[in-house]
């Protein structure tokens, strides 16, 4: 798990060095101040097939929803695939709901709150749930990077400057942003 956590970890600075210098910025523009010391979540979730009491399998629905529609928090989440299970849908720029077809080998990256902040929304947080639609039990095993918890939030002036010279979101200090969505979408 460390060697896997550790991977993860290389894996997303280096997408986020990636998009900085997309967007001009210094390479190490969202490291340091901007991010602090960012940490990691890892969560294992199981996506079962929907069955009757029973134990029948049901026939697939629009309403069967292994996690429901939602956008991540922090700044990149990278999620598995499995070969032959498409689970995960995004929601595309007309509504329409589009299944993330897997790629052997690759990861889904989704773009969370604080990076759509931090670029002044030239990169969007990616709305999505999670549909099993597959007859075989679902395992993902999601990463999140995330600032740290104290991080002050705001937009980069690169980002400002690139949507007109208007600050679209206002700043978030992330530790408060995630506590604000965790106390909304989990029931306690």
């Amino acid at each position: 798990m460390e060697d896997y956590v550790n991977r993860c970890t290389d894996l997303c600075r280096k997408i986020m060095r990636g998009i900085a210098l997309a967007l001009g910025a210094p390479m190490d523009v969202f490291e340091g101040d901007r991010a602090g010391d960012p940490f990691w979540v890892l969560r294992v979730i199981g996506y079962p097939v929907v069955c009757h009491a029973n134990g029948e399998e049901m026939p697939k629905s629009e309403n069967d929803v292994g996690c429901g529609a939602h956008t991540d928090y922090g700044l990149l989440t990278l999620v598995n695939q499995d070969d032959d299970i498409t689970a995960l849908q995004v929601r595309n720029s007309n509504g329409e709901w589009i299944s993330a077809i897997p790629f052997p080998g690759t990861f889904v990256c989704n773009i969370g709150d604080m990076l759509k902040i931090l670029t002044n929304g030239l990169y969007e947080s990616t709305l999505h749930r999670v549909i099993n639609s597959s007859p075989k039990y679902r395992v993902c095993v999601a990463y999140f990077y995330e600032p740290n918890f104290d991080a002050a939030i705001e937009p980069l002036d690169e980002c400002v400057q690139k949507t007109g010279g208007t600050k679209k979101f206002q700043g978030a200090v992330y530790g408060k942003h995630l506590v604000s969505k965790v106390q909304t979408n989990f029931v306690m």
